[in-house]
C-alpha cells in the first residue's frame, strides 16, 4: 500500500492509477474501521487526517482528468475530517524519489 507524497504530475500512468486504487482501499479501511491493512504504517499515518487524504484524492483526479482518464469514484466529502495536511511520512520525500527512480518507470522525478 502506498500513497505518494509527490505531486501527481510526476507519476507515471502505473503509479498514478495504482495510487488512486490504493487510496480508495485506504479510505474504506479508515472510514469503515476495516481490519485489512489497519496496522500498516501507510494506513496509520492517515488516521485523523482524512481531509488531507480527500485533498490528495482530488489532486490525483485532476491529474487523471488532465491525462484523459474518466473518474467515477468520488469519496464522501462528509467523512473528510481532521487535519488538511499530511505531515507524517513513511519514507522521506527524498527516499520516495529514489524509490521511484529505482523502478525505472516513466515517473518524472528529479
Amino acid at each position: 500500500m502506498r500513497i505518494w507524497d509527490l505531486p501527481p504530475r510526476v507519476l507515471c500512468r502505473q503509479h498514478l492509477l495504482g495510487e488512486h486504487r490504493e487510496l480508495h482501499a485506504l479510505w474504506v479501511i479508515v472510514t469503515q474501521k476495516r481490519k485489512g491493512y489497519a496496522n500498516h504504517p501507510e494506513t496509520k499515518r492517515w488516521h485523523g487526517k482524512l481531509r488531507a487524504l480527500y485533498h490528495r484524492h482530488d489532486a490525483l483526479v485532476v491529474e487523471m482528468t488532465r491525462r484523459g482518464y474518466r473518474h467515477h469514484t468520488d469519496l464522501d466529502r462528509r467523512l473528510a475530517r481532521g487535519q488538511a495536511t499530511q505531515t507524517e511520512f513513511v519514507d522521506s520525500i527524498r527516499a520516495q524519489k529514489q524509490n521511484l527512480r529505482a523502478k525505472k518507470c516513466e515517473c518524472k522525478v528529479r
